[in-house]
């Protein structure tokens, strides 16, 4: 349902009823961030439904099938709305659900900024090949802005803490790009780096071309050693901060590295073909890295 469709049914909702709407937004999305979330205290877990809730809004225009103007334009109305957020006069459901959260845990206007400028590279046009610069870029806005948010709402706004932003967000979103570089083929978009193809004989950058090249799992090993290392580094920093703060942090961290190195085994013989946990496996990881 729309927010204004929303509005019209029940009028401007109440606290209450925003929350609601919201987590029922966030778990029909499924997200295999859902778990991690549900270990934070409820105000907490509220304030990171509608962080979450807020970026699916924003990934959904980018991954639209609308021509670029269009999403161009969707997401620089969402550009309006942070502003008007920060004013104090926030429109959309999803804006309105994070007021208070944004005032409560002082979230940074930079970071939701940063996330919109990331939509912007993969709406202006696919994205094929980037260089490793570029890649990083992109991996900073969509995911380690989201990271920069997140810190907040878990509790520990510390350098450490943005520290595991910066890593952990990069080392997620490698995993994805690994992950579904053949969903993103279909797509027509390709992210592994244009210099790690070159490294090992792959010129053409046609994505679906560069999914049939027999060098392409040694391409994707190496940028699996980029997310390892961001992996390591996150750890090191998340030593460094306050534990149970973290422990949503953690867990992420933990099923994601998991399925980096599932993907690892399967080594991308079939690009195709979904690696994903088990839940049991993830079940696990969340009581050996958030309650333990």
């Amino acid at each position: 349902m729309s927010d204004a469709a929303f509005d019209a049914i029940a009028g401007p909702p109440d606290e209450a009823a925003l929350r609601e709407a919201i987590r029922q937004r966030v778990e029909a999305a499924g997200t295999s961030f859902y778990w991690a979330m549900r270990l934070l205290p409820q105000d907490r877990r509220d304030a990171m439904y509608a962080v979450y809730a807020w970026c699916r809004e924003v990934d959904d225009i980018a991954d639209s099938d609308r021509p670029a103007t269009f999403k161009l334009a969707a997401l620089a109305a969402w550009r309006d709305e942070v502003e008007a957020l920060y004013a104090g006069r926030p429109r959309q459901l999803v804006a309105r659900a994070l007021h208070e959260p944004m005032l409560r845990y002082r979230l940074r206007r930079q970071d939701f900024l940063a996330v919109i400028d990331g939509m912007e590279m993969d709406a202006r046009e696919n994205i094929c090949a980037p260089d490793l610069a570029t890649l990083d870029l992109y991996c900073a806005r969509v995911a380690s802005a989201v990271g920069h948010l997140s810190v907040h709402v878990f509790g520990d706004a510390s350098p450490a803490a943005h520290r595991v932003a910066e890593s952990l967000g990069r080392a997620l979103q490698l995993t994805n790009i690994l992950r579904d570089v053949d969903e993103d083929a279909r797509r027509g978009r390709l992210y592994l780096p244009r210099e790690m193809l070159g490294r090992h004989g792959i010129r053409d950058a046609e994505p679906m071309a560069v999914l049939r090249q027999p060098a392409l799992p040694a391409v994707c090993r190496d940028v699996a050693g980029i997310a390892e290392r961001h992996f390591g580094e996150a750890e090191e920093a998340m030593a460094q901060c306050r534990r149970r703060a973290m422990r949503p942090a953690a867990v992420m961290g933990a099923v994601y590295r998991a399925t980096l190195r599932a993907l690892l085994r399967g080594d991308w013989r079939d690009p195709a073909a979904r690696v994903a946990l088990s839940r049991t496996a993830k079940l696990w990881l969340v009581l050996r890295h958030g309650l333990v």
